[in-house]
């Protein structure tokens, strides 16, 4: 029966994929603005038919980021005042500070219990804004990379980012967002601005019920890649994710943009098939991935399992083991970070296979839009690194990888690992780290390994068994979201710019093809080999220790 869930998922994708992803391809390119678009450019004072360069369009996005960090702290410290508030304390400083980087950039690590810690309003107003809005600056980053692949005019402008951003959320984000809290409503999940409800049980005890608007945040977690729970057991909470088919249909939200952006790729750099390539080396990583991660639960024979029937610790009934399995697999290799199970609760090999799908970079299929252009900067040094073996200029859709084109490349490609090996490397020698890892030797250098891991990629999940509400790590943590998630970026943009600027070389018999069956191949060779030979030392003296002791 879960194999068949997969394949329910992977079908309603297919059938999505060409008319969603041109769809996309068509929100970005329209020349025409409809009212409420026009109304808001008014209102802010923004001219849509400007075109801006690589510098101008980073500008902008750090400085909204800059004001959605800044507006969502202050929410979080001024929430008892406000409405909505339900008896909830203002979030103290660091904490505050956490988040607020948390949800801007699109990760929603959360060091905090949602039903406790966060009034209503800062859920509904505050984070659930940042997931429409996080969600559509990666995707807007994305298209003005593409945009600079495309370009044949060595025009270095990559589009307008306020109109991108707009766009992303009122042609993209909502409409779908608004059809999957729906569907989740219907499938039994809560939308309501209650307050907490005691009851009296059939034992004669009480318990407390709480309430909130968890349909509307639930699809737009899912659907935009965020994965920020309203409550502390996530997307495993049955108000959340009440049913068997509601976790399918939130796993065919976490997938769906991420999967038909390589159409809307395919469509704007006018050559589909190289989008079907990237789809390819995608599928081809997802595949593996979910398939290990699988077999490693169900090969998962220790006698407390073989008494029990199965590996059901940390998992939902109602779920059972390869459905959750599926889940985890999309939400790690995408930066979205919910969960429906306790990742911590999974075999060693288990752990390892989902720390190692974030440390690829989540890119198969990705987040919303950091997936499409994690997995065209590892297209780029693929057509390098092959190009140089057998002779060949390096060459992407006409675009020349030369010295300055790699060095952006390699330089994305460090940022994550420094982050996280930097951040794990300080964190196990302080006293006061050691004392918030529940679990000793290898699986307590898991749980800190993990936690770096989906802080400088964006995804936000946990390996639980870190007690992170801690002044030291709400703040490490945050600086790893922070570099994570804006030095790529501009690293990401400055290539697009470089790319743009270039005027197409033809295509000679010494191009190499960069669409067909062996250049996929090289390119998910690329990312394991990158990854492995900058993460293996520490995997395999946490999750690789843990399962072969």
């Amino acid at each position: 029966m879960g194999y068949l869930q997969i394949a329910i998922v992977l079908a309603a994708l297919a059938l999505c994929y060409r008319p969603f992803g041109a769809y996309m391809a068509h929100a970005y390119t329209s020349p025409r603005h409809v009212a409420v678009e026009k109304g808001i450019y008014k209102a802010f004072g923004i001219n849509p038919e400007s075109q801006h360069p690589w510098r101008v369009y980073l500008r902008n996005v750090l400085a909204f980021s800059a004001i959605s960090i800044f507006m969502l702290y202050l929410l979080q410290r001024t929430q008892h005042l406000l409405p909505l508030g339900h008896g909830v304390g203002p979030v103290h400083t660091d904490q505050a500070w956490n988040t607020a980087v948390s949800f801007t950039t699109n990760t929603n690590w959360q060091s905090y219990s949602g039903e406790t810690a966060m009034s209503q309003l800062t859920q509904l107003l505050g984070q659930n804004l940042q997931n429409f809005v996080s969600a559509a600056v990666g995707m807007a980053v994305a298209v003005a990379l593409v945009r600079g692949i495309a370009h044949r005019n060595g025009h270095p402008e990559l589009g307008n980012f306020w109109v991108d951003l707009v766009r992303g959320c009122l042609r993209i984000l909502l409409p779908i967002a608004l059809i999957g809290a729906t569907l989740l409503l219907i499938g039994g999940a809560i939308q309501n601005l209650n307050g907490p409800t005691t009851i009296t049980t059939l034992t004669g005890g009480t318990q407390t019920i709480p309430g909130g608007a968890l349909a509307s945040q639930e699809a737009i977690k899912e659907l935009g890649t965020n994965g920020g729970g309203y409550f502390n057991a996530n997307s495993a909470h049955p108000f959340e994710n009440p049913t068997g088919w509601t976790n399918l249909l939130e796993i065919f939200l976490i997938l769906l943009i991420p999967t038909c952006l390589t159409r809307t790729y395919g469509i704007m750099v006018g050559s589909k098939k190289h989008g079907w390539a990237v789809l390819a080396a995608m599928t081809t990583i997802f595949t593996i991935s979910l398939c290990l991660l699988i077999w490693s639960e169900l090969a998962n024979k220790d006698s407390a399992i073989t008494t029990a029937g199965a590996a059901m610790e940390g998992r939902e009934t109602r779920l059972g083991i390869i459905p959750s399995a599926f889940f985890a697999t999309a939400t790690t290799l995408t930066s979205t970070g919910a969960v429906d199970s306790f990742h911590s609760s999974y075999s060693a090999f288990g752990g390892g296979i989902l720390t190692l799908n974030m440390l690829l970079g989540e890119i198969a299929p990705g987040g919303v839009g950091s997936g499409l252009y994690g997995m065209l900067i590892i297209a780029m040094l693929a057509v390098f690194i092959s190009g140089l073996m057998v002779g060949r200029s390096p060459e992407y859709l006409g675009k020349k990888i030369g010295v300055k084109e790699i060095k952006l490349i390699a330089g994305y490609t460090l940022v994550v690992p420094v982050t996280v090996l930097t951040g794990v490397g300080i964190s196990m020698v302080l006293p006061g780290v050691r004392e918030s890892i529940l679990n000793a030797g290898p699986h307590g250098l898991t749980e800190v390994l993990y936690a770096f891991t989906s802080g400088a990629n964006n995804n936000g999940s946990a390996f639980a068994g870190l007690s992170a509400d801690t002044p030291y790590l709400n703040y490490a943590i945050a600086i790893a979201m922070l570099i994570g998630r804006f030095v790529p970026i501009a690293l990401v943009l400055a290539l697009a710019g470089t790319l743009a600027a270039q005027k197409p070389t033809p295509e000679t018999a010494g191009t190499l093809p960069t669409h067909k069956p062996l250049f996929v191949g090289v390119m998910v060779g690329t990312s394991y080999i990158v990854t492995g030979l900058t993460f293996l030392p520490v995997l395999a003296l946490g999750p690789l220790a843990e399962g072969l002791s």
